[in-house]
């Protein structure tokens, strides 16, 4: 089972990896947020889910569940959310000021002042 979830988890790295190197803007906001997917499931899967068992020790209770990694993942979806919130309107922004969603590879010595 670990070495399906962690072929899963690069597949998953893989895909964000080569939307990210893309040369328009959507594709990169969509790389971003497999990455993130990718890392709440490395930080999910490092505290083993245990199924019924409560996240606070108590006497009576046989186990608990580790509540650290469940905290970091909401914490990293919340996180998650207001990075793609911010890069969905820079793409817009650009897009809308230039009318083009392609990356400009030229310096600023070599662009048109016009």
């Amino acid at each position: 089972m670990e070495l399906l979830v962690s072929s899963g988890i690069g597949l998953i790295v893989a895909c964000g990896i080569y939307l990210l190197l893309r040369g328009r803007t959507f594709p990169v906001i969509l790389g971003l947020t497999l990455l993130s997917h990718a890392v709440n499931l490395v930080l999910f899967s490092m505290g083993r889910l245990n199924v019924g068992l409560p996240p606070i020790i108590s006497k009576d209770a046989v186990g608990y569940t580790d509540p650290l990694p469940q905290a970091l993942v909401l914490t990293a979806i919340v996180i998650a959310f207001g990075m793609t919130a911010l890069a969905v309107v820079l793409a817009l922004r650009g897009y809308l000021e230039t009318g083009e969603d392609g990356v400009n590879n030229a310096t600023a010595d070599q662009q048109d002042p016009s």
